[in-house]
């Protein structure tokens, strides 16, 4: 059974316009991490998932809408939980007819249910409506593979592929690609991804990391467990001492969209919004 089989994923769901923070469900880490053979309590990486929605709204003391961008920031800890997607959505809906004193109000109270519900500490961040539109549209850093003329046969993960360049040396780059897709393991409904590798070690054949890309296009996973599974097989072939990140931009759906960045380095990567977002 998979940890999300419980939750209101691919079922019919009733949507409630009062304050609900019951809705949220959770689903624990740790079961994920040591199916990828991973000892939470030592992660061979550093990382969060960074989320924006786009579709939150509640009411003024006056009954007069507001509405707002948010960004949530779930970090990597021992113990933690994700929050299951669906939930998450059925969650902000129960905003929606409920009255808060300000902004200040509806961010601690969302912090605080999803604190509670992933078992780490989640900042949020609000935005309105001209700071979002002052942010723009971003591209993703590097050089993209996309325009590579290579032969493509297996759409099956399959970290086989991946190799590094005959006589590459050491490099320090970035690549990107528009190319990843991967499915709900619940739905099978089709995620799609922009992906960025920034990396120094020895250089990767850029064709097999764009054939091992693709691979993922009939794999059934949630976004965090394939942004890790791409920094695990990459550290592998890459070894010990190298620097990697992996940052996978999800197309949103249900106003969320998902962001999942993992790295041998500290810190927090930029919330960039991609036109595809």
């Amino acid at each position: 059974m998979h940890p999300a089989d419980q939750s209101p994923l691919g079922k019919t769901s009733e949507y409630s316009g009062i304050y609900t923070p019951s809705l949220l469900y959770p689903i624990p880490r740790q079961p994920i991490w040591e199916g990828l053979g991973l000892d939470p309590e030592r992660l061979p990486f550093n990382g969060a998932d960074v989320w924006n929605s786009y579709e939150v709204s509640w009411l003024t003391p006056s009954g007069k809408p507001d509405v707002a961008a948010v960004e949530f920031v779930f970090p990597l800890t021992p113990g933690a939980r994700i929050v299951e997607s669906k939930s998450f959505k059925l969650y902000l809906n129960s905003l929606n007819q409920t009255v808060f004193s300000d902004r200040a109000e509806l961010l601690r109270t969302m912090e605080s249910d999803l604190s509670v519900t992933a078992q780490a500490p989640v900042m949020v961040r609000l935005m309105d409506m001209h700071r979002l539109q002052l942010l723009g549209i971003a591209r993703l850093p590097g050089e993209s593979l996309d325009g590579m003329d290579v032969d493509i046969d297996t759409y099956e993960y399959d970290p086989g592929l991946l190799k590094l360049a005959a006589r590459g040396g050491l490099v320090r780059e970035t690549l990107n690609s528009n190319l990843l897709k991967s499915n709900c393991p619940v739905t099978g409904q089709p995620d799609w991804a922009s992906v960025m590798i920034s990396y120094a070690g020895p250089a990767l054949d850029r064709a097999s990391v764009l054939r091992y890309l693709v691979s993922f296009r009939q794999h059934a996973d949630f976004h965090e467990q394939c942004v890790e599974r791409i920094f695990l097989d990459l550290h592998r072939v890459l070894g010990e001492g190298c620097e990697l990140s992996v940052y996978a931009r999800y197309l949103r759906r249900g106003g969320l969209d998902i962001n999942p960045w993992r790295s041998t380095q500290p810190g927090m990567p930029d919330n960039l919004r991609l036109a595809r977002q």
